[in-house]
Protein backbone atom coordinates (compact mmCIF):
# COMPACT_ATOMS: atom_id res chain seq x y z
CA UNK A 1 0.00 0.00 0.00
CA UNK A 2 1.05 3.69 -0.87
CA UNK A 3 1.56 5.78 1.56
CA UNK A 4 -0.73 9.13 1.65
CA UNK A 5 0.57 12.28 1.17
CA UNK A 6 -0.15 14.76 3.94
CA UNK A 7 -0.33 18.62 2.48
CA UNK A 8 0.83 21.32 5.02
CA UNK A 9 -0.93 24.68 4.33
CA UNK A 10 1.23 27.86 5.69
CA UNK A 11 -0.18 30.89 6.00
CA UNK A 12 2.34 33.89 5.61
CA UNK A 13 2.11 36.29 8.28
CA UNK A 14 1.50 40.01 6.28
CA UNK A 15 3.89 41.88 7.61
CA UNK A 16 2.53 45.66 8.49
CA UNK A 17 4.45 48.07 7.05
CA UNK A 18 4.60 51.80 8.13
CA UNK A 19 4.07 54.24 5.75
CA UNK A 20 4.44 57.98 6.09
CA UNK A 21 3.70 60.68 3.38
CA UNK A 22 8.11 61.08 2.75
CA UNK A 23 9.43 58.60 1.23
CA UNK A 24 12.15 57.87 -1.01
CA UNK A 25 12.56 56.65 -4.46
CA UNK A 26 15.07 54.64 -6.14
CA UNK A 27 16.03 54.62 -9.82
CA UNK A 28 18.89 52.65 -11.46
CA UNK A 29 19.21 53.23 -14.95
CA UNK A 30 21.09 50.97 -16.89
CA UNK A 31 22.04 50.55 -20.38
CA UNK A 32 19.73 47.89 -20.90
CA UNK A 33 17.04 48.24 -18.34
CA UNK A 34 15.49 50.88 -15.40
CA UNK A 35 14.88 49.37 -12.08
CA UNK A 36 12.38 51.80 -9.58
CA UNK A 37 12.22 51.09 -5.63
CA UNK A 38 10.22 52.61 -3.65
CA UNK A 39 10.64 52.83 0.52
CA UNK A 40 9.40 54.91 3.06
CA UNK A 41 11.61 56.53 5.56
CA UNK A 42 13.40 53.94 7.32
CA UNK A 43 14.52 52.31 3.82
CA UNK A 44 11.48 49.62 3.77
CA UNK A 45 10.47 49.02 0.05
CA UNK A 46 7.05 50.08 0.23
CA UNK A 47 6.72 49.11 -3.70
CA UNK A 48 9.16 48.62 -7.03
CA UNK A 49 9.31 47.85 -10.27
CA UNK A 50 10.81 47.60 -13.55
CA UNK A 51 10.98 47.94 -17.91
CA UNK A 52 11.04 44.03 -17.63
CA UNK A 53 8.42 44.20 -15.06
CA UNK A 54 6.02 46.14 -17.16
CA UNK A 55 6.40 43.97 -20.21
CA UNK A 56 8.78 45.33 -22.44
CA UNK A 57 11.40 42.80 -23.77
CA UNK A 58 14.80 43.16 -25.38
CA UNK A 59 16.19 46.69 -26.54
CA UNK A 60 12.81 47.74 -25.67
CA UNK A 61 13.25 47.90 -21.77
CA UNK A 62 16.21 50.54 -22.11
CA UNK A 63 13.87 53.33 -23.75
CA UNK A 64 12.41 56.20 -21.71
CA UNK A 65 9.14 55.17 -22.64
CA UNK A 66 9.28 51.89 -21.04
CA UNK A 67 11.33 53.53 -17.71
CA UNK A 68 8.02 56.17 -17.34
CA UNK A 69 5.74 53.21 -17.48
CA UNK A 70 7.69 51.53 -14.59
CA UNK A 71 7.56 54.50 -12.79
CA UNK A 72 3.98 55.12 -13.22
CA UNK A 73 3.27 51.34 -12.01
CA UNK A 74 5.23 51.94 -8.62
CA UNK A 75 4.39 55.40 -8.01
CA UNK A 76 0.55 54.32 -8.05
CA UNK A 77 1.34 51.46 -5.65
CA UNK A 78 3.24 53.90 -3.31
CA UNK A 79 0.34 56.55 -3.19
CA UNK A 80 -2.51 53.97 -2.48
CA UNK A 81 -0.19 53.29 0.10
CA UNK A 82 -0.32 56.78 1.10
CA UNK A 83 2.38 58.29 -0.13
CA UNK A 84 2.83 62.33 -1.04
CA UNK A 85 6.54 63.34 -1.36
CA UNK A 86 9.81 62.10 -2.19
CA UNK A 87 13.24 62.15 -2.09
CA UNK A 88 14.51 61.28 -6.17
CA UNK A 89 17.97 59.26 -6.01
CA UNK A 90 18.93 58.70 -9.79
CA UNK A 91 22.14 56.25 -10.46
CA UNK A 92 23.43 54.67 -13.34
CA UNK A 93 24.05 56.34 -17.22
CA UNK A 94 20.96 54.76 -18.86
CA UNK A 95 18.12 56.78 -20.87
CA UNK A 96 15.26 56.00 -18.21
CA UNK A 97 16.89 58.97 -15.82
CA UNK A 98 15.22 61.97 -17.07
CA UNK A 99 11.86 60.18 -18.08
CA UNK A 100 11.45 58.72 -14.46
CA UNK A 101 11.34 62.40 -12.97
CA UNK A 102 9.08 63.85 -15.73
CA UNK A 103 6.98 60.57 -14.55
CA UNK A 104 7.30 60.83 -10.69
CA UNK A 105 6.03 64.53 -11.40
CA UNK A 106 2.89 63.44 -13.97
CA UNK A 107 1.85 60.75 -11.45
CA UNK A 108 1.36 63.70 -8.61
CA UNK A 109 4.40 62.88 -6.02
CA UNK A 110 6.18 65.82 -5.36
CA UNK A 111 9.56 66.01 -5.39
CA UNK A 112 11.56 67.53 -2.18
CA UNK A 113 15.35 66.83 -3.66
CA UNK A 114 16.96 65.07 -6.50
CA UNK A 115 20.67 63.66 -5.77
CA UNK A 116 22.73 61.47 -7.85
CA UNK A 117 24.59 58.81 -6.92
CA UNK A 118 25.79 56.94 -9.79
CA UNK A 119 29.15 55.47 -8.26
CA UNK A 120 32.45 57.65 -9.93
CA UNK A 121 35.59 56.05 -9.77
CA UNK A 122 38.84 58.15 -8.57
CA UNK A 123 40.79 55.99 -10.82
CA UNK A 124 40.42 52.53 -9.06
CA UNK A 125 41.84 49.19 -10.58
CA UNK A 126 43.94 49.41 -13.63
CA UNK A 127 41.42 49.28 -17.36
CA UNK A 128 41.87 46.84 -19.41
CA UNK A 129 44.23 46.89 -21.86
CA UNK A 130 43.61 48.56 -25.55
CA UNK A 131 41.72 45.93 -28.08
CA UNK A 132 43.23 45.43 -31.35
CA UNK A 133 41.45 45.15 -34.12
Amino acid sequence: MAAKKQTKTVSKKKSTLQVSDHGRIYVTSTFNNTLISITNDRGDAISWSSSGNVGFKGTRKSTPYAASIAVEQAAKKAIAKGLKSVDVFVKGPGSGRDSSLRAIKSVGLSISSIADITPIPHNGPRAKKKRRI
